[in-house]
C-alpha cells in the first residue's frame, strides 16, 4: 500500500505521473472516492504520464474517453452503468483485453467485474485542496512514488 497527501491539483497531477511511470499496457486503476475528489485530475496526471498530449476531460456524459499516447489511456465513467449487460454494451470487456491502460471513475458499480489484479485509488477530500491518496492492489506502489 501507497498513501500520500496531496497539496493541490497540481501535485495531485504530478503525483499520477509518478504512479504512470510503473504502469504497464493492461493495467485497470479502479478510482474510490466522492464527487470533486480529483479523480479527473489524478488522470490527467496518469495521461501526462502515459504520454498523451489531449486534454483529459471527465467522461460522465461519453461513459469512456480514450486518449493516445506511448500506452493509450481509456478513462471510465460507470455512474449510467448497472450490471453485466452495460458494460458488454459499451464494449467494456473489450477494452480490457486491448494494450491499454483503463481508469475507472465510479468503479463501486462494476466491482464483481473488474480483473484480479485491479490497482485501487482511493482519494479522500481532506480540505479544499487537500487529498489523501492511497493505492492498493499492486505490490509496484508499497513504499513511494519516487522522485
Amino acid at each position: 500500500m501507497l498513501k500520500f497527501v496531496s497539496n493541490s491539483e497540481r501535485e495531485t497531477e504530478e503525483a499520477a505521473k509518478k504512479i504512470a511511470a510503473k504502469l504497464a499496457a493492461g493495467d485497470v486503476i479502479a478510482y474510490i472516492g466522492g464527487l470533486g475528489a480529483g479523480k479527473t485530475a489524478f488522470t490527467r496526471g496518469l495521461a501526462k504520464g502515459l504520454g498523451c498530449d489531449e486534454n483529459v476531460t471527465s467522461p460522465t456524459f461519453a461513459i469512456v474517453n480514450r486518449y493516445e499516447g506511448k500506452i493509450p489511456l481509456n478513462h471510465f465513467d460507470m455512474y449510467r452503468i448497472d450490471g453485466f449487460d452495460s458494460l458488454y454494451s459499451i464494449g467494456f470487456f473489450d477494452y480490457l483485453d486491448e494494450c491499454s491502460v483503463c481508469a475507472i471513475e465510479l468503479s463501486e458499480n462494476i466491482t464483481e467485474y473488474l480483473p484480479e489484479n485491479t490497482i485501487f485509488i482511493e482519494i479522500s477530500r481532506v480540505d479544499d485542496n487537500v487529498r489523501e491518496i492511497t493505492v492498493t492492489g499492486d505490490d509496484r506502489f508499497v513504499d513511494d512514488i519516487g522522485d
